[in-house]
């Protein structure tokens, strides 16, 4: 009898396990697979392009395998005058995120305008290309390839480009690094929508691995920091060493993400800041010392271009 007892219980148990399962996780994977790409997922794919994760083309998780986001003010191929416009170049070889690669992933309205409109079946990862992020008139965004239906190459969006973004390298740091054991990028719907920002829809997440949501919160959500703190020199200063903005800062210090020279080649020496920053700290300096501007292709920089485009 007590043997029975304990065979029905276990088969209750495993039912009511089983239910909960179905009901967290396939039910609610039903209606994610049938939502449409926002306008901001096609973005976000651009910008951080294929797996920001480990995966086989970047194993140490160094921001390799990434497109470039670049500001544009004139053609590339004309050199006419043109609004402000954002452009995404994967460069040759460069994977292509998700949604341009598989059909089921941005949306039956958002796939048909981007492959109708915008072309994007004819993109090419061996080739690279310019891809924008466009709208119908009747605001249904989609992807258009540049490079197919304007002309421009690689090539020449880098060099008419005002300035360069390497925020899906950036992704890649902030995930490596463990920013997101700290950080979420997932306002609540409580009163973070006064501190935070909105919390973002379904439909912002087509395309994107991984999400980088975060599990606890021990400092402040950064899904929209970019427009609370544009700064580049802060967001410098606070990496390098987050007590020189906020003097009680649990942040751990990532100048190590400088290498080994500044922006202008010149090398860092953080012993030396150190013990100038010791003596600012003890009150024996007026002044901290100088914070080192990060070259272009360090990861510091990176991991800046990343947390200034969350918007």
């Amino acid at each position: 009898m007590a043997f029975r007892e304990y065979r029905i219980g276990c088969m209750m148990f495993g039912l009511a396990l089983s239910t909960s399962m179905f009901v967290t996780i396939f039910l609610p994977g039903l209606d994610i697979s049938g939502m449409s790409s926002t306008k901001l997922a096609l973005e976000k794919q651009l910008t951080y392009g294929w797996e920001s994760g480990f995966n086989y083309y970047d194993p140490f998780l160094r921001g390799k395998d990434k497109p470039i986001k670049v500001t544009l003010t004139k053609d590339p191929k004309t050199g006419a005058p043109m609004d402000k416009t954002n452009a995404y170049v994967f460069p040759a070889g460069t994977h292509f995120p998700d949604g341009l690669t598989h059909d089921n992933i941005l949306g039956d309205k958002v796939q048909k305008a981007s492959d109708e409109i915008g072309k994007i079946g004819e993109a090419n990862e061996a080739q690279g290309g310019v891809f924008l992020v466009q709208t119908t008139a009747d605001d249904t965004p989609y992807i258009e390839f540049a490079t197919a239906t304007r002309g421009w190459t690689t090539d020449a969006v880098l060099k008419a480009a005002d300035n360069k973004s390497l925020a899906g390298s950036g992704k890649t740091l902030f995930i490596r690094e463990g920013c997101w054991w700290c950080h979420t990028l997932l306002p609540e719907e409580t009163q973070d929508w006064q501190t935070f920002g909105r919390p973002p829809l379904v439909g912002d997440f087509n395309g994107e691995s991984p999400t980088t949501f975060g599990s606890d919160r021990k400092a402040p959500d950064l899904l929209h920091v970019g427009s609370r703190n544009s700064s580049r020199e802060w967001l410098t200063m606070h990496f390098f060493n987050p007590r020189l903005v906020q003097p009680h800062s649990i942040m751990p210090r990532y100048d190590y993400l400088w290498g080994d020279k500044d922006k202008s080649g010149n090398p860092i020496d953080l012993k030396a800041w150190d013990r100038e920053f010791m003596a600012y700290a003890k009150g024996e300096s007026i002044y901290p010392p100088e914070v080192p501007i990060p070259a272009d292709d360090s990861e510091a920089r990176m991991l800046i271009d990343f947390v200034l485009n969350l918007k």
